[in-house]
């Protein structure tokens, strides 16, 4: 049994779902989809440390060595008090400064994003529900209300934002014009500023030396966020 399989038979046993498990990261700091835990379990990719560690945590899993690979634990051959014996052995040591390890202080890791590259050929029009992103830890001088970031491709937004700039996205349906945001148009995902050209709706570069791009009457514009920064 490989690690995917594994990963489904506790999950059942659980009793989760697949989304629910995608919530438990997700909310965990570790955005995650019901699709990416499918992958898991299908065997098309495999977690990253961070996720393997989070659901070992929702599925109870404690001896993972033996569970996943087959390997038994060191106090196997014991009996129930053989095993109590030795615990209270490990205790005690810890407590001794003698024995006890220094363990150094660990910087506490901050809120994870998912990062996305534009363009993106959405195709479907999930863009922001889609496996094609990286996590990125959310630096301290990231705006207030940054629910994931954007890498900017090419020059259309300069001089404001420059080609492979990340920028910071608060996820919203809505925008007033002149505000910046990030649009799905036709399947692909644009950085632009909604607006008007010949009094119709239009996404505008800050770049002058591009045109503006008329967005078609039977075609439908889909706001994924406003840009923050």
């Amino acid at each position: 049994m490989h690690v995917g399989d594994t990963l489904a038979q506790l999950r059942r046993e659980a009793g989760l779902s697949q989304g629910e498990a995608a919530a438990y990261l997700t909310d965990s700091g570790c955005p995650c989809t019901q699709k990416s835990v499918s992958k898991w379990e299908r065997g098309v990719n495999l977690p990253n440390a961070g996720q393997f560690l989070l659901l070992c945590r929702l599925y109870g899993v404690r001896d993972v060595l033996h569970r996943f690979f087959g390997m038994e634990d060191s106090l196997s051959g014991l009996n129930a008090l053989g095993r109590r014996r030795v615990e209270e052995y490990i205790r005690l040591l810890k407590g001794d400064p003698a024995f006890g390890e220094e363990v150094p202080a660990v910087r506490k890791p901050g809120r994870v994003i998912p990062l996305y590259d534009l363009p993106v050929s959405a195709g479907t029009g999930q863009f922001l529900d889609s496996s094609d992103h990286r996590l990125l830890e959310l630096p301290e001088s990231a705006p207030r209300g940054t629910d994931y970031a954007v890498r900017i491709s090419g020059d259309s937004m300069e001089p404001r934002y420059a080609d492979r700039q990340v920028v910071y996205v608060q996820r919203q349906e809505t925008l007033e014009p002149g505000e910046t945001g990030i649009f799905l148009y036709r399947g692909d995902a644009y950085c632009k500023v909604l607006g008007k050209d010949g009094g119709k709706p239009a996404l505008i570069s800050l770049n002058k030396r591009y045109d503006p791009i008329r967005v078609a009457e039977e075609e439908d514009l889909r706001v994924l966020g406003k840009v923050l920064s």
